[in-house]
């Protein structure tokens, strides 16, 4: 796969995107966004109901890339340990020794389900191994392999017996994913899907496992990243981008509302994910260019975790949705 053409690339990840299309109905975005993640070598936030198909998107694209598969399903007795792995004595005929033994993190995508119900010290295993890329046990690192991203869910109507992530942890995921309803049109679908699912399972007519295609190389997303680094951003993108996160930090400068609404803007974090996030979408619509609508389309994923905001906006039942779009809408374009 060294010889991989920038086409040959994008056919293989336009494949990848279409098969999680055939096992997801009704969640493009999701897919769109779990793509992004992946090529812009950067972890998710996802947050929906249960049965919006959380768990299943990820499996489905674990299933169609050439990757091992981790689901770590958190819980409030859960240890450090759990997650990242310890040290394991063995005895052997000339003497004992411990070994490390790799935990679920180990793993190329990792599901943390739930991960909100975990404490504080589980989370920040979770959340140092998703920025430094490494662990490290009785003073050994161990390093993560190169294609490596994690996908957190949470729940956002049980929050009894949760441990909400802190701030400057939420603001370590690239993307906050918010999952709605599908429309009652794709809803029809996925009663479908899972019905010729339920029959191919008791050996009826269906697509075996002999009949799926071979999954995807990891080599074509290193290749689909090393082109979305050479993207060209013209330098109005880059201050567009620069302004758009500067206005949660000045917000009086940008109206009334702003004011009220923001206490704590964002961090340089922003400005580099709306970066990466702007020119990984660009590549996914086929561009070698970014233009505004390419910003426009993440920065709510961007944004929407990393803006603190005001006990008034609170009380008013102002969303981070409504603020980013409000923040959107006075920014002046290039």
């Amino acid at each position: 796969m060294e010889g991989m053409t920038q086409s040959g690339t994008r056919a293989q990840i336009d494949s990848l995107r279409a098969r999680m299309g055939e096992a997801i109905i009704g969640q493009r975005e999701v897919i769109e966004r779990l793509l992004i993640g992946l090529l812009a070598n950067g972890n998710l936030l996802v947050e929906g109901l249960p049965g919006l198909a959380k768990t299943r998107a990820i499996k489905a694209l674990a299933r169609n890339l050439e990757s091992d598969f981790s689901r770590i399903q958190f819980t409030p007795d859960l240890l450090p340990s759990d997650v990242t792995g310890t040290e394991v004595y063995y005895q052997g005929e000339g003497g004992g020794e411990f070994r490390f033994e790799a935990g679920p993190i180990f793993a190329n995508l990792v599901l943390a389900d739930e991960i909100n119900r975990a404490p504080a010290k589980v989370q920040a295993a979770l959340l140092e191994a998703m920025e430094e890329r490494q662990v490290t046990v009785a003073g050994t690192t161990h390093k993560m392999e190169p294609l490596f991203m994690v996908m957190a869910t949470q729940n956002p109507i049980e929050q009894e017996g949760t441990y909400p992530l802190p701030e400057a942890q939420m603001d370590r995921f690239l993307m906050h994913v918010n999952i709605t309803y599908p429309p009652v049109e794709d809803e029809v679908e996925v009663i479908r899907l899972v019905r010729g699912e339920e029959i191919a399972a008791q050996g009826g007519a269906g697509k075996g496992a002999a009949d799926a295609p071979l999954p995807i190389p990891q080599e074509a997303v290193f290749a689909a990243r090393r082109e979305i680094a050479a993207l060209r951003v013209a330098p109005e993108m880059e201050r567009y981008i620069a302004d758009l996160v500067n206005a949660t930090r000045v917000p009086a400068e940008f109206g009334d509302d702003l004011k009220r609404w923001i206490e704590v803007g964002a961090s340089p974090r922003a400005s580099l994910a709306l970066d990466k996030c702007g020119r990984t979408h660009a590549w996914l619509a086929g561009r070698d260019y970014v233009d505004p609508e390419d910003i426009r389309a993440v920065v709510p994923d961007v944004l929407r975790h990393r803006l603190g905001l005001s006990y008034e906006a609170q009380g008013e039942g102002v969303s981070p949705d409504a603020v980013v779009a409000e923040i959107v809408r006075q920014v002046a374009l290039p």
